[in-house]
């Protein structure tokens, strides 16, 4: 087996670029730059201006709105995979959401539509993902979303995303045991602290970075390409026997007590 990366003939979808500077565009650029086919979604119309000259500089071959939170969005998305394509090899989910005063406040104040609005755009919309996904791999694939420590430990300001994306890495394993026959493997990335707009929104994120700088075994953030690398590594056939992980992208910090 060669060591070289190559994704050559792999088709897949990307969710959840933004801007250059976000977790899912680190992923397109390093899966493109292999040699995958993309199709890359925006949210909604005031999203397009900003990602459609990234999807023109990542030579995606689609380029289609997708709110997860809105009702046939995906489903929409996954039949012009289909059209397009016939079948896909990877998806990349990069998604996460919570109102501002929800993630702000204590996990104990989060009200049930709050708490179930984020568990839905987080989490449950990995699983239906999956279950899209699964149709249109049949010779097999790579699901992949992106959590973080909070999910594992306190992590101050995580606040209700916390068991949010715990619950998103229990689904991740489970999904992983039921795809697996089938060849199509599961995992979250878990990136460290990064100065992205999603992260933007946790309060005192500079002093987090800053700790996690000083904490981490390698001393430095990691970042969208670090994590777009592991991405590419765990959709190529490099990664055939693994499933079913949370791998952190972290220099190190999660092994620190």
């Amino acid at each position: 087996m060669s060591l070289a990366i190559d994704l050559s003939g792999k088709k897949g979808i990307v969710l959840g670029v933004a801007n250059d500077q976000s977790i899912a565009y680190g992923c397109a650029l390093a899966l493109r730059e292999a040699g995958a086919e993309l199709c890359i979604s925006y949210q909604n119309d005031k999203a397009r201006s900003h990602v459609a000259p990234l999807a023109e500089r990542l030579g995606a071959t689609i380029f289609q709105a997708c709110d997860v939170g809105q009702p046939g969005d995906l489903e929409r998305l996954f039949d012009t995979a289909k059209t397009t394509w016939g079948t896909i090899d990877f998806v990349i989910h990069s998604i996460a959401w919570s109102a501002l005063d929800e993630l702000h406040g204590r996990l104990l104040d989060t009200s049930q539509q709050g708490f179930a609005r984020a568990m839905d755009i987080s989490c449950h919309s990995f699983i239906r993902i999956a279950r899209l996904a699964e149709a249109l791999m049949p010779a097999g694939g790579t699901l992949l979303t992106m959590s973080y420590y909070g999910a594992q430990k306190v992590v101050d300001h995580y606040n209700l995303m916390g068991p949010v994306k715990a619950a998103l890495e229990s689904s991740v394993r489970y999904l992983a045991a039921e795809l697996g026959g089938q060849d199509i493997r599961v995992h979250a990335l878990s990136p460290g602290p990064m100065p992205t707009r999603a992260a933007s929104g946790i309060a005192q994120f500079d002093t987090l970075m800053e700790h996690t700088i000083a904490q981490a075994p390698l001393h430095r953030l990691s970042t969208p390409a670090d994590v777009g690398a592991m991405a590419a590594f765990l959709v190529s056939d490099l990664g055939i026997n693994l499933t079913g992980s949370t791998l952190y992208v972290d220099a190190g910090e999660h092994i620190m007590a």
